[in-house]
């Protein structure tokens, strides 16, 4: 039987739901390409970073400004725009390339905290060639003094500046850490987020006993991490008018297929391609294929969100009363 598996994720139409996520394998035109052969069906960027672009802002800014003190034509020893440099620049050239490398829809990576002139990038990554825009935020708050509202609003205004600045679609890629996840969703999808991706990884530093210095720790995700972004879809199907991305533990055609059904649009991986090569996302799909004609599915979106909160016979399967569940299935009746 022949089955279609077709998806729709911020209005593109991919051939697959499996994407690639930002990661080492869709930093250069070479890879990328690689991913394309082996059926990925989108790829994301590694992100470019606030600090970056602020950091080259700077320097540019120092370079203008040196010996103009002593010189009023200095200042004309370099033009007011932008330089040509390793960072911002090269990020947009690497999108251009990797456009022309690929037919796979490519998706730009934007790594903030703040609202600022920097969402201008954003803009250029859309000149570059961007077909969208994923925004990376990473924001940790620890100043007791700021409240969770603050937090939430200084994403909105984000999302906002951004949303403002480009007409591509835009994906705002977020945690978990929200008291009402439901609320902050559907606020920022009314901000400009065509989608939402869930979840992001906040690395966690660890202490080295030795120097006693505190250290970066880059660990891959496990394929447990799925059953947070699969409750989060399985609520939010129905809710949001934006499209719903997993990320985190996809390591194989069955974690894609309980996304589906949870309600995700599309499927994000890095891990798993980095562990056994690009070449295995054929394995992955091909799988997915299989399992959904054995049981007579004839579609992606037939599978998409049928076991979702809306259309599971049992949503409260989601919710607290299953964690009494989980609890006696792991212990025992008689506790």
């Amino acid at each position: 039987m022949s089955v279609d598996l077709s998806t729709t994720y911020l209005g593109l139409t991919l051939a697959n739901p499996l994407v690639a996520s930002s990661g080492p394998l869709t930093g250069s035109a070479e890879s990328l390409k690689k991913l394309e052969e082996a059926g990925i069906a989108a790829a994301v960027m590694p992100s470019l970073f606030e600090e970056e672009i602020e950091h080259d802002v700077w320097q540019q800014h120092k370079l203008q400004q040196f010996g103009s003190e002593s010189f009023a034509e200095a200042l004309d020893y370099f033009p007011a725009h932008a330089l040509p440099g390793d960072g911002p620049d090269a990020y947009l050239r690497r999108i251009a390339a990797a456009k022309q490398a690929v037919s796979i829809p490519i998706i730009a990576s934007l790594n903030g905290t703040s609202p600022g002139g920097w969402t201008g990038y954003a803009r250029q990554m859309e000149e570059a060639g961007a077909d969208a825009l994923e925004l990376n935020v990473y924001f940790m708050a620890t100043d007791p003094d700021v409240t969770g509202a603050e937090v939430e609003e200084r994403y909105l205004e984000l999302v906002g500046s951004v949303r403002t600045a480009i007409g591509i679609p835009l994906s705002v890629k977020i945690g978990p850490f929200f008291s009402c996840l439901p609320n902050i969703a559907g606020r920022l999808v009314e901000a400009g987020a065509d989608g939402l991706v869930l979840f992001n990884r906040f690395l966690q530093p660890d202490i080295n006993l030795d120097s006693l210095a505190v250290e970066p720790r880059m660990s891959l995700s496990s394929e447990f991490e799925m059953r947070l972004p699969l409750r989060w879809i399985a609520v939010l199907r129905g809710q949001l008018v934006a499209s719903l991305a997993a990320t985190s533990g996809v390591y194989d055609a069955s974690g894609m297929a309980k996304l589906l059904l949870a309600g995700a649009d599309v499927t994000m991986t890095t891990a798993a391609l980095l562990q056994q090569g690009p070449q295995y996302a054929s394995r992955m799909i091909a799988e997915l294929s299989a399992w959904m004609a054995e049981r007579e599915y004839v579609s992606v979106r037939q599978l998409q969100g049928s076991m979702s909160c809306e259309n599971c016979p049992n949503p409260d399967a989601y919710e607290r009363v299953n964690y009494l569940k989980a609890l006696i299935s792991y212990t025992g009746s008689e506790i």
